[in-house]
């Protein structure tokens, strides 16, 4: 089969314009389609910058309101446990913060084998049902994940006994991380389903839903807390209905609305190729949790000071994660772009993306800094009104705002790295950074030096510094052109067979 190319005025014979046709030739060049053809387009001046600008903007913002919907179930949680007393308050945000660092890590950081994956498939495979493929392996894969997890739930007295937390505080905090098992393959199956849904661009549809469920989680939480005197556990069962009933919201908005267009229905070819997706898996639970346990070591440390210390802390973490999802969500967005730009052969415009997005994320990062600074003396009031937990958050706030342009750099460049399947760097940098200096700097100097919570938060500040650069430095002497070769040769190789070789002859 060949095609006739008539030259013309246009002397590229990739123009479609010059291809002309016949009922042996393919429809389109086969120029269009070889994996060696990577656009090198330089950008068209200010406008081009712009307007990329604009657009990861607006991709960036519903999943940055999406996230921190998703984050305010579990701050809302703890700000409504918290009115009963400074202990529920230590319970309900260390449980919380355990489950972030297990069981969510699996969602939050598993499911970047999406990113990765899942962009560059819907761009470059010529079967949109593959995509859905992607998603039906990752509920496989992610609820194998989930089992020991689990498990490590049901058993985390013992284990927190061992890491030498209070008796009482490791059996309420058991108590409440058991009854919310159900709750965490709920959170899972969302964001994998959300990762699916931005995969094809959708971007708002998990806000749509989050808008809906966040204030009814609030609902349920004080109706079970204080008027069916359930206690402390009522704040786990509210968030064990919230989280099913976002993920199935979802999957109703994909079904009738949009995105059902790459759902092929249940396949065997899911349970197919699973090391590949396990190994993204792994590395991005790793790239994601690395820097969260870390967080979960400051607040078992902290544990040790007494319950006003923790008190104190249990506030700025829960601040924290609702603020964190401003650079990990403009991270997510451009892992997506990324990912598409690589499917689509086009080097130069996923190195613009990465830029831009760094320069966008360090700007509200300073913005957030800014804000925090300004409210530090009244905003441990937010969560309780103890006056000894107030003063002890406004102490340690300004550490926790000075490193709010690097954690924006850290998230950004990490959704870079995870839009390029290099989850392992991102991981290697957060290891070297938190577990090699900032941990033993922050224990230092809190119990040795006597520094004590503020201690532990300025190494979590050098820490986020040093990760925020590392990252950065490795983003900005990436190889675009090999990238694109790598992002082909994944999909090749995640989805082997005729279809992709079909596409790419």
């Amino acid at each position: 089969m060949s095609g006739k190319y008539t030259k013309g005025d246009r002397s590229s014979p990739v123009n479609t314009g010059d291809f002309v046709p016949s009922e042996q030739a393919p429809l389109l060049p086969d120029e269009i389609f070889s994996r060696s053809v990577i656009r090198h387009e330089k950008p068209n001046g200010v406008k081009q910058w712009f307007l990329e600008t604009w657009s990861l903007f607006q991709d960036a913002v519903p999943v940055i309101l999406g996230y921190m919907l998703q984050m305010s179930l579990q701050a809302i949680t703890v700000i409504i446990a918290g009115r009963r007393s400074p202990f529920d308050l230590s319970v309900a945000a260390f449980s919380l913060m355990f489950a972030l660092v297990t069981g969510w890590m699996i969602a939050l950081g598993g499911t970047t084998a999406l990113d990765t994956l899942a962009s560059s498939t819907f761009t470059a495979s010529q079967n949109k049902t593959d995509l859905g493929i992607l998603l039906q392996r990752a509920l496989f894969v992610l609820t194998l994940f989930y089992i020991p997890v689990a498990t490590l739930w049901a058993c985390s007295e013992q284990v927190f006994l061992k890491l030498g937390q209070d008796a009482e505080l490791s059996l309420h905090c058991s108590r409440f991380l058991t009854c919310l098992i159900p709750g965490g393959l709920g959170y899972i199956f969302f964001e994998t389903m959300k990762k699916y849904m931005q995969a094809q661009g959708i971007m708002r549809a998990s806000t749509y839903v989050l808008l809906i469920t966040s204030p009814l989680n609030a609902f349920l939480c004080y109706l079970f807390c204080y008027k069916f005197n359930v206690g402390i556990l009522g704040a786990a069962i509210s968030n064990n209905i919230s989280y099913w009933l976002t993920f199935t919201m979802l999957v109703v908005y994909a079904k009738f609305i949009e995105g059902a267009e790459c759902w092929g229905g249940w396949s065997r070819d899911a349970l197919k190729n699973l090391r590949v997706f396990a190994r993204l898996a792994i590395l991005g639970v790793l790239h994601v949790g690395t820097e969260w346990w870390a967080f979960e070591i400051v607040a078992l440390a902290a544990g040790k000071m007494g319950p006003i210390p923790l008190a104190a802390q249990s506030t700025i973490m829960t601040a924290d994660q609702i603020l964190n999802t401003i650079p990990f969500g403009i991270g997510i967005a451009i892992s997506s772009r990324v990912g598409k730009c690589l499917g689509g052969r086009d080097a130069v415009q996923a190195k613009r993306t990465a830029h831009l997005g760094t320069i966008m994320a360090c700007i509200i990062g300073g913005i957030v800094l800014i804000i925090l600074m300004l409210t530090r003396d009244s905003f441990g009031g937010i969560f309780n009104d103890d006056d000894r937990v107030i003063q002890l958050t406004s102490d340690v706030l300004p550490f926790v705002a000075l490193f709010q342009v690097s954690d924006a750099m850290n998230g950004c460049c990490g959704g870079v790295l995870r839009g390029m399947g290099r989850q392992h760097l991102g991981a290697a940098v957060n290891i070297v950074s938190y577990y090699f200096f900032a941990l033993p700097l922050g224990i230092s100097l809190a119990f040795w030096y006597g520094w004590g919570l503020s201690g532990l938060w300025i190494g979590q500040c050098v820490a986020l510094w040093a990760a925020g650069v590392l990252q950065w430095i490795i983003v900005f002497f990436t190889k675009w052109d090999e990238e694109v070769d790598k992002a082909l040769k994944r999909i090749e190789q995640d989805q082997p067979g005729d279809r992709f070789h079909d596409f790419y002859p």
